[in-house]
């Protein structure tokens, strides 16, 4: 439920200057037949930088080349130096100033702009950056970067054009503006406190927690010059914690859908979430459903997926193992059926 076709993070001393929308493009086909073959036949792309994934949900449902449904909400939406401002960082002269269509938000009317710009693009739903993220150039990772107004905004264009929203939020004041506004899902969530918990129970928001994403950053911030300076610190913080929020979310009655950050760490290593969620207190099968029944109510399919029943589409997986012994075979994919189609 959350993936990022476009890229795969590098090492600061890999990481290209400038990565065309034309590589960008074919990169998001690739990365898609990888996670097909993974085992993943519906994703939800949170997030590139153009019509990257729209294209591709598009080439894919022509049946023009192999992957996996996509829902997407194309660019995301940012505040001014905000989390997804792609800007940031940036010199001055190599950019126009980003305005709404481009992701770039300031104010209620800025917003419904920019979520009715995304309607026109074709996205299925919204994405916005509520607080501070570990990978952008600010110091903070869990300030708040939307005011409850803008985030109201966001929810009401939205659900005017039948679109889901879906939020990046590390800090718990930014996820407690965006449940309060009525979001359907909150990514990562890496600092949420009890309240945020409360209120996402009363309003059955889901978290969608990414623990593998962390885990990855947090690995990395470890080696020396990794990542640019102002992200390892950031790196080290929220990644220990996610399994911990999740953990707490869990036990708390918090809805869960699967979801793994993938373009942060390898595309085709979902599976790792799996373990992670099972070594931080969900049981083997809460995990598979949070991946198939969870994942289709998130986006309100559940009555054509999610699970294998009479009048429902074909889509299964088969593993060498059993998964509810060892959930790490879900990593040794024998076989995908997307709508009974077999692929091997």
């Amino acid at each position: 439920m959350h993936v990022h076709f476009g890229g795969e993070y590098q090492s600061k001393a890999e990481r290209p200057i400038k990565v065309e929308k034309e590589m960008e493009a074919i990169l998001a086909s690739e990365h898609a037949r990888v996670t097909f073959h993974a085992g993943f036949t519906t994703v939800r792309q949170v997030g590139d930088s153009g019509m990257v994934a729209i294209s591709l949900r598009d080439a894919i449902n022509q049946g023009k080349v192999i992957g996996p449904r996509i829902h997407t909400s194309g660019k995301s939406i940012a505040t001014t130096g905000g989390h997804a401002d792609p800007t940031n960082g940036k010199a001055v002269d190599d950019y126009h100033f980003p305005l709404p269509e481009d992701g770039v938000v300031n104010g209620p009317y800025e917003v419904y702009t920019a979520v009715r710009q995304r309607y026109k693009d074709g996205a299925d739903g919204i994405k916005i950056t509520v607080t501070g993220g570990v990978l952008s150039p600010a110091k903070s990772g869990d300030n708040p970067q939307f005011t409850q107004e803008e985030v109201n905004a966001v929810v009401t264009a939205a659900k005017d054009y039948g679109m889901w929203v879906a939020v990046h939020a590390h800090g718990a004041e930014g996820m407690k503006r965006a449940i309060r506004a009525g979001v359907d899902s909150i990514e990562h969530g890496t600092f949420m406190d009890d309240e945020a918990m409360d209120l996402m129970i009363k309003n059955g928001t889901y978290y969608v927690p990414t623990i593998s994403a962390g885990e990855f950053v947090a690995a990395k911030s470890k080696i020396d010059n990794y990542f640019p300076e102002i992200f390892g610190p950031k790196a080290a913080s929220v990644g220990p914690q996610i399994g911990d929020t999740f953990s707490k979310a869990y036990k708390k009655g918090v809805k869960i859908a699967f979801g793994t950050d993938a373009g942060v760490q390898p595309h085709g290593t979902n599976w790792e979430e799996f373990v992670f969620m099972v070594k931080n207190g969900m049981p083997e099968m809460k995990a598979i459903q949070s991946a198939t029944m969870e994942t289709a109510k998130l986006l309100k399919i559940e009555d054509t997926l999610g699970s294998i029943e009479a009048g429902k589409i074909a889509d299964i997986i088969a593993v060498e193992g059993d998964p509810l012994d060892d959930i790490s075979v879900l990593k040794d994919i024998v076989l995908v059926m997307k709508d009974g189609k077999a692929y091997e």
